[in-house]
C-alpha cells in the first residue's frame, strides 16, 4: 500500500466524521447523502438527510411522492435542480426494480455524474473506483504539487488517474471517505492544519510555499446582478401565487407576483404598474428595499411590497388564488420566504 494512502487511512480511523449514512451499506441512503451534500455543508445537510429518510424511508417511497412534496421537503437547501433530479432518478430506480450496482448503471440515473457514481459504487457495492470531489482535488494538488487546472479536461483526467492509483485494494470506499474528510477538516481551503498533518513531510505545496496557490482553477464564471420587485398580494384571506417554469432559476417552485427590471422572464411582468395598483381600494406598502440574495453565478437585489386589495386584481392565467393559511404547502425559494417573514 502506498505510504500516502496508508497515512490517510490511519488518520481517518482516528479523525473520520461520524455521519448517519456511513457504514449503512444502503445505496439509497448513500446516494441521498451525496446529492444533499452537493453545494451544502454537512452540518446543514445532515438534518435534511434525516428528514428525507424519515419521510421517504425507501427509494420506492420517494418515487411515489409528488414533485411538490419533494420540493417542499427540500426547501431551504437551494440548487433545486438537485431535488428534481433526485425525484426523477428515484422513479428510474423504481422502474428498474433495484438500485443499479455498476458504475455505468449508476451514472445512467438522472443527475448522477462521475463523482457521485464513484462514491455510491465504492461505498455501497465495494467497487474499486476513486471518487474525486473538490476536497480530493485540493489534497492531491497540494501534496503532489500539481498545478494543472482542476476544471479542465486534462486536469480531471490527471487527478482521476492519480486518485485511482492510490486506491487500496478492497478499501476503495474507506479511502474515498477518508479523502473527503481529510480535505474537509484537515487540508481545508483556507488555514489548513499543516502542523498536525500526517503527510506534511512529503507535501510539495508546503515545501515550496504554494499552499494558498493550489489547486489551480481556470476562468472564473462572472457573477451577474439581477433585480426583482416582488409583490405579495392579499385579498380577504387569499393570496396569488404561480409556479415557476423551466428555463430560469427556481424551476418548479412557487412565488407571489414578481416583476423584474432586466427582462427575465417576460412572463413575470406584473400587469399593472406600481403607480396604478394603489387605486380601486388597494394599498401598497414597501416591506424592504434592495434585499441581497446571493446565488452561485448571480446576485439578486430585490424590493419587497405588500399589496392589500378589497377585490382581486386581474392576473395572468398562470396565477392561482390560495388561502393564505395554505402557503406552507407550497415549496418556495429562500428569497420568497424572507418576504413572507416580513409580513405584518
Amino acid at each position: 500500500m502506498n505510504d500516502f494512502t496508508a497515512a490517510i487511512l490511519h488518520w481517518y480511523a482516528r479523525h473520520g466524521r461520524e455521519l448517519p449514512w456511513r457504514g449503512i451499506g444502503d445505496p439509497y441512503g448513500i446516494w441521498l447523502s451525496e446529492v444533499i451534500l452537493q453545494q451544502t455543508r454537512v452540518e446543514q445537510g445532515r438534518a435534511y438527510w434525516e428528514r428525507f429518510m424519515s419521510r421517504f424511508p425507501t427509494v420506492e417511497d420517494l418515487a411515489a411522492a409528488t414533485a411538490d412534496e419533494v420540493m417542499r421537503l427540500w426547501q431551504g437547501l437551494g440548487y433545486y435542480s438537485r431535488a428534481r433530479n433526485l425525484h426523477a432518478a428515484a422513479q428510474q430506480i423504481a422502474q428498474l426494480g433495484e438500485f443499479p450496482h455498476t458504475i455505468e448503471g449508476i451514472k445512467s440515473l438522472r443527475g448522477v455524474g462521475d463523482y457521485t457514481a464513484a462514491a455510491i459504487g465504492s461505498m455501497a457495492f465495494g467497487l474499486q473506483v476513486a471518487a474525486v470531489d473538490g476536497n480530493v482535488y485540493r489534497v492531491l494538488s497540494r501534496h503532489y504539487g500539481i498545478d494543472t487546472p482542476i476544471n479542465t479536461t486534462r486536469g480531471k483526467q490527471e487527478f482521476s488517474a492519480l486518485a485511482q492509483s492510490l486506491l487500496p485494494t478492497g478499501r476503495a470506499g474507506d479511502f474515498n471517505q477518508a479523502m473527503m474528510d481529510f480535505g474537509a477538516t484537515q487540508c481545508t481551503p483556507s488555514s489548513p492544519q499543516c502542523d498536525t498533518c500526517p503527510v506534511a513531510i512529503t507535501c510539495e505545496a508546503r515545501r515550496s510555499n504554494r499552499i494558498a496557490a493550489l489547486p489551480v482553477k481556470e476562468h472564473k464564471v462572472q457573477v451577474k446582478q439581477r433585480h426583482m420587485t416582488i409583490v405579495y398580494v392579499t385579498c380577504e384571506g387569499y393570496t396569488a401565487i404561480k409556479q415557476r417554469g423551466a428555463g430560469d432559476i427556481w424551476q418548479g417552485l412557487w412565488q407571489p407576483v414578481v416583476t423584474t427590471d432586466d427582462g427575465v422572464p417576460s412572463s413575470d411582468k406584473f400587469p399593472l404598474s406600481l403607480a396604478d395598483i394603489t387605486t380601486a381600494g388597494a394599498t401598497l406598502t414597501m416591506l424592504a428595499h434592495n434585499v441581497k440574495h446571493v446565488l452561485t453565478h448571480r446576485i439578486i437585489m430585490a424590493n419587497f411590497y405588500l399589496l392589500r386589495c378589497t377585490s382581486r386584481p386581474t392576473l395572468p392565467e398562470d396565477y392561482q388564488w390560495i388561502a393564505e393559511g395554505d402557503l406552507d404547502r407550497y415549496a418556495m425559494p429562500r428569497l420568497i420566504t424572507r418576504l413572507l417573514e416580513m409580513l405584518p
